[in-house]
Formats: C-alpha cells, sequence, structure tokens
C-alpha cells in the first residue's frame, strides 16, 4: 500500500525525503499558488514563516508527485503538523514528461487555519529553508524552476532571515555556488527585506 502527494516546497528537494520505496515525479499542479501564509514557532520557540497553498483557478504551480509506503503517512504528518491534507487533486495535476494525472486519492498538504497568516519581522522566512526550496527546484526544472518559484509564489513582503552561516532549519542544505547566486539575484530582484541574525535577536 502506498500514498501519493504534491510537495510544491521542501518536499520537492529529494534530499528531506527517505531514500527508499519512494518513487519522485516532477509535473505541474493547476489551481493553485504558492504562499509564504504559514506562521508559527519552530521547537525552540522561534518564529518562522514557511510555505503553503491557496486555490486560485488561473495559476499553476511546479512541484513533484511523491509515492511512499503508507506506513510512513504518520511520520509525514508529524513533519507537517502546521498542515493538514488535502485530498483528491490527482486530476489537476499533469507530470512533465507523459502529461499524465495523479491517482484520484493524491494529496496535498495546506495550511491549518490556527496558522494561516502571512509572516513578518517576528515570523520571517528562513534563508536555509528557502535554500533548501530552491536547491529542489534547480534540482528538478534548473535555473529557470528557481525563477518560476519566485513568479509563483505570493508574499515577498515577508522578510528573509539570514541564517545561512548557523542553518536554523533542521533539513539545510549547502548549495552549490550557482544556486546561491541565483537566490541571491531573486531576492534582490523581489526587493526582499532581508534581516540579519543580530537584528533577530
Amino acid at each position: 500500500m502506498t500514498i501519493t502527494y504534491f510537495g510544491y516546497g521542501s518536499l520537492v528537494n529529494a534530499a528531506t525525503l527517505h531514500r527508499d520505496g519512494i518513487d519522485i515525479v516532477p509535473g505541474e499542479l493547476t489551481g493553485w499558488v504558492r504562499e509564504w501564509r504559514i506562521w508559527g514557532t519552530d521547537r525552540l520557540g522561534r518564529g518562522v514563516c514557511v510555505l503553503s497553498v491557496a486555490p486560485e483557478p488561473s495559476m499553476s504551480i511546479d512541484g513533484v508527485m511523491v509515492r511512499e509506503p503508507k506506513e510512513r503517512l504518520a511520520g509525514l504528518e508529524v513533519r507537517e503538523h502546521k498542515y493538514h491534507r488535502i485530498c483528491c487533486i490527482g486530476e489537476q495535476f499533469r507530470c512533465t514528461d507523459r502529461g499524465r494525472p495523479g491517482p484520484a486519492d493524491m494529496f496535498l498538504f495546506r495550511s491549518r487555519p490556527e496558522y494561516f497568516g502571512w509572516g513578518d519581522d517576528a515570523h520571517p522566512i528562513l534563508l536555509s529553508y528557502l535554500d533548501c526550496v530552491c536547491a529542489g527546484f534547480f534540482q528538478n526544472w534548473g535555473e529557470a524552476g528557481v525563477r518560476r518559484f519566485f513568479q509563483t509564489t505570493r508574499g515577498w513582503h515577508v522578510p528573509v532571515l539570514d541564517d545561512r552561516d548557523a542553518p536554523i532549519y533542521p533539513r539545510a542544505v549547502e548549495l552549490t555556488g550557482r544556486v546561491r547566486d541565483i537566490v541571491d539575484e531573486l531576492l534582490i530582484e523581489y526587493d526582499v527585506r532581508i534581516l540579519s541574525s543580530a537584528e533577530r535577536a
């Protein structure tokens, strides 16, 4: 027995997933838009902001269809505890290679109401989280994929905390030079305000 879900943020990065018994298929989901719209605290009580999605008929977003053993669902829901499952999105998904839809029971994770809200200075986007997400998009679609990620994500008014030198995000990855340059260029292009660790303290 397996589960199938759509990853649109950190789940796009294969390095954050189990290595065994998993199938990852790049594709596109129509009718949804990404947003920096989950705020809350991490396990140490620090305020953070992460990605969610919202229905938007005119939009489509890149992401991956992930299939893995059903017994991992409980652990996945612990990881995604600020989200609830939205089921039956398979017909909205198309695989990049052959345009096939996902299975009928395919689901995605969307913010729970109690965490639904734009980030702010007290709940910034972690640069280590953003780097991890963008590394996943680069793995699947190259530079164009990272640029589409920025284009199809709302909420760049939310500040980003520069924690690259001391990552707070527990699944942080080290970027290659080119991916790091692309992320830094896009943060400037989208006029994203950067907070230093000193400002956060």
